[in-house]
């Protein structure tokens, strides 16, 4: 079985004091960008980039660039700034998967970085047989009933911009329950985590599930750096890689898998 994470409460007060090192993330990034050059190359099939909570497209700008350069049809939503989990955006994005499917007859891999993890994984559910793979990042997948564990000025920037009842109103809501539903989802689904998030908490960034379809993945960085985090970058690219049907768990290999071992302290077979 795939598992959550057994971390209990909200992220550790230093990991959300720690949040600005975000900046040192991006400003590393072009660094890595040779190194970023080794991950494989994809078939060209359509790859929908779908942003965090109160963030637009322009905060996927170097995903974008960089999955592009692998060979990927990369588009972003197109709805605007990510405002909440909202019915309109929801049934928005079934209907743009459905056309991406339709007018390049390829599945569409989804990419959702936060929020954009939780409407990447609604959109899954409702056109399943347009969707080839699911990949979230520090997203809130597997929120309890007892209601979101993230930092108390999380909730309350999400009760200023989204609903007047914080997130857990939108956790309940009928379209939204669908999604706790993990072992029900019929595509691949990878969930990339941090222990060190400090705004999504590592047991509600992962799930339990088949492990011949779903898998965590931990990674090492802050929430609001992970759409530019090197490691997440090579990790989104080689689960994009893997042919259509035969999808496998991460199992990085060579000098790559020991370096993600390094900097994880992550067990992966060799």
């Amino acid at each position: 079985m795939a598992r959550r994470h057994a971390h209990e409460g909200e992220p550790h007060l230093l990991h959300q004091l720690a949040e600005w090192r975000a900046l040192l993330e991006m400003a590393v990034l072009p660094w890595t960008v040779p190194a970023l050059q080794m991950a494989p190359r994809g078939d060209g099939h359509p790859v929908l980039l779908l942003p965090g909570f109160m963030a637009d497209e322009a905060t996927l700008a170097p995903l974008k660039w960089f999955l592009a350069g692998r060979g990927y049809l990369v588009q972003t939503w197109g709805f605007g700034r990510n405002v909440g989990f909202r019915s309109r955006h929801a049934q928005a994005l079934e209907q743009k998967i459905r056309h991406l499917h339709h007018a390049h007859g390829r599945k569409v891999s989804l990419v959702g970085w936060s929020l954009g993890g939780v409407f990447a994984l609604y959109g899954a559910h409702q056109a399943s047989e347009c969707v080839r793979t699911v990949i979230t990042l520090g997203s809130p997948v597997s929120v309890d009933e007892g209601g979101s564990k993230s930092p108390a000025l999380v909730k309350a920037l999400y009760r200023l911009i989204a609903h007047p009842m914080g997130p857990d109103v939108h956790v309940m809501q009928p379209k939204a329950k669908k999604l706790r539903e993990r072992h029900a989802l019929p595509v691949p689904t990878s969930c990339l985590y941090s222990l060190s998030d400090g705004v999504v908490p590592p047991q509600e960034a992962t799930v339990h599930g088949d492990p011949g379809l779903h898998e965590n993945i931990r990674v090492q960085g802050s929430h609001t750096g992970l759409g530019f985090n090197a490691m997440v970058m090579a990790i989104v690219a080689d689960r994009l890689a893997q042919p259509e049907g035969a999808w496998k768990p991460f199992s990085p290999q060579g000098w790559w898998g020991s370096a993600y071992r390094l900097a994880t302290h992550d067990a992966v077979p060799v």
